[in-house]
């Protein structure tokens, strides 16, 4: 039987799903999901593997009109998915109407590159308004397929898995069969810390937050783990720790919880907060957090 592979990317405007897609798909979760917009900062491989199949996900941030260089580095990130794709997932929820960007937009409408656009959030649709959204986005795209799934519920999901696996090119595998993702560890211990500090702090707090963990050291039962949570400003780092310590003391017990079940080992973390003055416009810090390379 000849061996299929190939990468499937998934693009879309912020908080459409596509990180709780990516994770149904790939039965783990490596992407981050909140309920804030701009949650996903990079791009996320997620590799499935079969005995004649290999499909590379990959996880895009939402896509929205730059307004510093962090977000320039991310929208960099979405335009790198239309160039290595062989299947492209364009994902909108019902309501939506439009892409945020016409750039975009008009590279999905144009690709060669066969396309599913999945509907999603439809538990929250009734029929009349499913089959209106239908027939505007036939219009929009009318080379793409359109199919409706829950993400969340996880319906569907297993169909559009199996049209992609008919979609994909004769190839061999592109990574080992063993591995899950292109990520280190230490990139999900500092995205698992930031999901925790999306949850639990409003306005912009979240938006002036990069982790960077400085230390894992791993061994039969434990992984002690110190990590630093960067903000901007002086006001900001009172803020996440909180009186006496309690809000980062929260943020630290809840990332041990998930990252003891992601590893499956007891964790012991020690969290920091420094300042690091205005490191979303910076392109060496930016550098740094692996967004410019």
């Amino acid at each position: 039987m000849p061996h299929k592979a190939g990468f499937v990317n998934i693009i879309g405007n912020p908080n459409v799903g596509k990180s709780t897609l990516m994770n149904a798909l790939v039965g783990e979760k490596l992407s981050i999901i909140t309920s804030k917009a701009q949650t996903t900062r990079h791009r996320i491989l997620g590799i499935v593997n079969g005995e004649d199949f290999q499909v590379v996900f990959s996880d895009t941030p939402g896509i929205i009109k730059p307004a510093y260089e962090l977000q320039e580095s991310m929208m960099g990130f979405v335009k790198s998915a239309f160039e290595d794709a062989d299947v492209l997932v364009y994902m909108v929820e019902i309501g939506e109407q439009e892409l945020k960007d016409e750039d975009f937009f008009n590279k999905i409408i144009h690709s060669k590159l066969p396309v599913l656009l999945l509907l999603n959030k439809i538990d929250k649709s009734n029929q009349e308004q499913l089959e209106a959204q239908v027939q505007l986005w036939k219009e929009k795209v009318p080379h793409a397929e359109i199919i409706p799934v829950s993400a969340l519920e996880g319906f569907q999901v297993r169909e559009v898995f199996d049209r992609i696996i008919e979609l994909l090119p004769e190839s061999p595998p592109f990574y080992p069969k063993d591995q899950l993702t292109d990520k280190p560890e230490r990139f999900f211990i500092n995205e698992t810390i930031r999901e925790k500090i999306l949850m639990h702090y409003k306005k912009e707090i979240p938006y002036a937050v990069e982790v960077d963990t400085e230390e894992f050291l791993e061994d039969d039962n434990i992984i002690r783990i110190r990590s630093v949570i960067m903000v901007e400003r002086e006001s900001q780092k009172g803020i996440i720790i909180g009186h006496k310590g309690n809000a980062l003391k929260r943020v630290g017990i809840e990332a041990r919880k998930d990252l003891e079940q992601f590893f499956g080992k007891q964790i012991h973390i020690q969290l920091y907060v420094k300042v690091n003055k205005n490191w979303r416009s910076n392109p060496n810090q930016l550098k740094r957090f692996g967004y410019n390379s």
